[in-house]
Formats: structure tokens, sequence, C-alpha cells
């Protein structure tokens, strides 16, 4: 977010009207948002010694609902949560970070919409929304499993360990592609 918001005053001085046009883009440059992630990730390891990652949230928000259901102490005496205890963190907010500022980006450019059924699904499978809910369910409890056995995400493993020139997380990551791309193939002939 600090950098969408310096971005474009630091186009204000060389192109004023540039600088205003930035906010009304629906799309940015990939190699501009590769360069801030890889910003923000260094900045992650320079103040908290850690990278970022979306998986660790949910599963910290699953031990904040657990713990006020069945208490605190069965909660914290299991291994994760002994090591970082369930409760808002830096990546917590940073995935709440995540949703505000793309939907904060997205009214700003004037491309927000609720949308139920993507056009996409619509023409393969038709407009029922119950089959588009469930596999979107579905869809995210295996993605959120394997994240869980991966030892992290796409953003874990792709940035952060990628970044480290870590050999497993170039693995996932290519996993993560392989996986992607043949499923769109299936799901979309």
């Amino acid at each position: 977010m600090v950098i969408g918001l310096a971005l474009p005053s630091a186009f204000a001085h060389a192109q004023p009207e540039a600088a205003a046009s930035v906010w009304s883009e629906a799309r940015w440059s990939p190699y501009v948002c590769g360069a801030g992630i890889g910003v923000v990730c260094w900045l992650a390891f320079l103040f908290s010694h850690s990278g970022i990652g979306a998986s660790g949230a949910f599963a910290q928000t699953a031990g904040m609902i657990e713990a006020a259901i069945r208490g605190r102490d069965r909660v914290w005496n299991r291994k994760f949560y002994s090591e970082t205890g369930p409760g808002v963190d830096w990546l917590w907010m940073l995935v709440a970070g995540v949703v505000v500022g793309s939907v904060a980006s997205s009214a700003m450019s004037g491309s927000f919409a609720w949308v139920l059924i993507p056009e996409m699904w619509e023409s393969a499978f038709g407009p029922s929304v119950l089959p588009r809910i469930a596999t979107a369910f579905a869809g995210g409890m295996l993605l959120g499993f394997g994240a869980r056995m991966a030892g992290g995400c796409t953003s874990g493993h792709g940035i952060s360990g990628a970044l480290q020139l870590v050999v497993s997380s170039w693995v996932a990551a290519a996993c993560f592609f392989i996986g992607g791309v043949v499923t769109a193939h299936l799901i979309y002939p």
C-alpha cells in the first residue's frame, strides 16, 4: 500500500498527468508490480526477519476461532501455534491489506464489480450459482490444505523462498505453475 501511495507522487514531479492516470488504470505493468512485491518482501525480511506469505494467516485465523470456542490452552499447546501463537500478526494484516487494497484499487480504477458467476465460467458450465460456489469452496479448501502440507503457499514459496534461492521453494513454485496450467486446460478445454 505504501508503494501504491508513493508511486503516483514519484510520477507527479516528472509527469503530473501520468500521476493522476496511474489510479485509473485497471491493470498495472507486471514489471512494476513485480518490483514492488520484491521491495515489500525485502522490507519484510529487513524489519520482521521473515518473508511474506498468506497461508499462515488462514491458519492463524483458524487458531483464533478454535481458541474462542475450545479455549486458548488447547490451541497454544499445538506445535504450530507454540511457535507463533494464534493471533493477529503482521502477516495476518498483510492478507487483510491485500483484500482492502485490491477493493480500493479496483474502485479507484472504476473496474470494481461484484461478480458471482464470471463470464468464462458461465460459458463453460452455465449460470447456476450453487456449483460455482461449491467448486470455489472445494478448491479453496484443497489449496489451503496443500499450502499447509507444503509448508507455504505461492507467496511463501514462490516469492519469499525463491528470493532466498531455496531449492524446495523453486520446486514448489514450478509445481504450482504446472498444476495451474493443467487444471486450466482440464476445466476450460
